[in-house]
């Protein structure tokens, strides 16, 4: 098995949690990742364009020398990470979660992150980043204490769904009839301008985190929303845990389910692999388990990733947040301890409780 930091520096999730933890800690890494990643940004000069500010707010020009990919991976290199604060990796974590793309091609720091050069000069960092108390408990499995997240208007409040069964056998129908559907309509070619489903796991069953406020800013491809009803929930049964790679690989090899005509543009956008792709067969996961929890170090491990599950098919964990658990039976049940309502300034960070 792995090493720990190499676990999280195989993981796309993962790289960029180290660098923009780096670019935390040192502002020159900061500016030098600004301009290496803008140069490597597939919409460099279209929909990414340069614009940078000086600390007075006007605009900055550019540096006299623009830095190498050599000279960042020096400065990596030397940063002191030593005394990282837990407030530093929520930040970072908060970021690589928020940049997540899977229908589009990774951005140019998720590139440069990706470049062997950086990615080794990341390792000592891995290895700090995992030695913190915060590091070792992304490891930690499915806690007893849960939480679902509404995410409407506390003045809408509803039951939570208790219908996994029909929404799963929902979901196997519409998998396979949007895969024929788009076998017949959509060009085989990955190069073509396609877009559509991308996510990997089902919509409309109840899915729940480990800590409130922190998971409310730990979302993919986020609406941005301002205010959430946090719902104290409870549940036994059999829990899978997905700890790295092999984990979701093994799940995908187990109950397998053909997405290649309706994934297989965006997953070579953001992947670069060309081929068949399958995903869990959650109807039939259900047969065998109540519950499956992903572990933030599996996230950080495995989201974004091509991965092989046999030789001539790969998959894809896409669209399932860290540290959270997606719900296959009638097993959950909310706690009885009155809900909680958060909200936050617009673009803010900060959750506050609010009832």
């Amino acid at each position: 098995m792995e090493t720990q930091p190499n676990l999280l520096l195989e993981g796309p999730r993962g790289r960029r949690l180290c660098l923009e933890l780096a670019m935390e800690l040192d502002s020159d890494v900061r500016s030098a990742v600004f301009h290496l990643g803008y140069e490597l940004d597939p919409g460099k000069g279209t929909s990414t364009v340069l614009f940078a500010l000086s600390s007075g707010g006007s605009e900055a020009s550019a540096p006299s020398e623009e830095p190498s990919v050599g000279d960042l991976a020096a400065a990596l290199r030397s940063i002191d990470a030593s005394s990282i604060t837990e407030e530093q990796l929520a930040a970072a974590l908060q970021r690589a979660v928020g940049t997540a793309r899977y229908w589009q091609e990774p951005d140019g720091e998720d590139v440069l992150a990706g470049l062997p050069a950086i990615t080794a000069a990341l390792q000592p960092i891995a290895g700090q980043i995992l030695a913190t108390h915060t590091g070792q408990a992304w490891s930690q499995e499915h806690q007893a204490e849960q939480w679902a997240v509404d995410w409407r208007s506390a003045e809408d409040p509803a039951p939570l769904p208790r219908n996994p069964q029909e929404v799963l056998n929902n979901w196997a129908e519409g998998v396979r009839s949007e895969e024929a559907q788009a076998a017949l309509d959509r060009p085989e070619s990955v190069y073509a301008n396609i877009t559509g489903t991308w996510w990997s796991c089902p919509l409309g069953i109840i899915r729940t985190v480990g800590a409130i406020p922190a998971a409310l800013n730990l979302v993919e491809d986020s609406f941005g929303e301002q205010e959430a009803t946090v719902i104290p929930v409870y549940g036994a049964g059999r829990t899978l845990e997905i700890h790295t790679a092999e984990d979701w690989i093994s799940l995908c090899r187990a109950y397998p389910v053909e997405v290649t005509a309706s994934r297989r543009h965006d997953w070579f956008h953001t992947t670069g692999r060309n081929g068949q792709w399958v995903i869990p067969d959650w109807q039939r996961v259900a047969s065998e388990w109540d519950a499956v929890h992903l572990t933030t170090m599996g996230y950080l491990n495995t989201a974004g990733r091509a991965l092989e599950v046999h030789a001539d098919t790969a998959t894809v964990l896409a669209g399932w947040d860290p540290d959270s658990t997606l719900w296959l039976t009638d097993v959950v049940r909310e706690a009885e301890v009155p809900r909680q309502l958060w909200s936050r300034e617009p673009n803010g960070d900060v959750w506050t409780r609010t009832g």
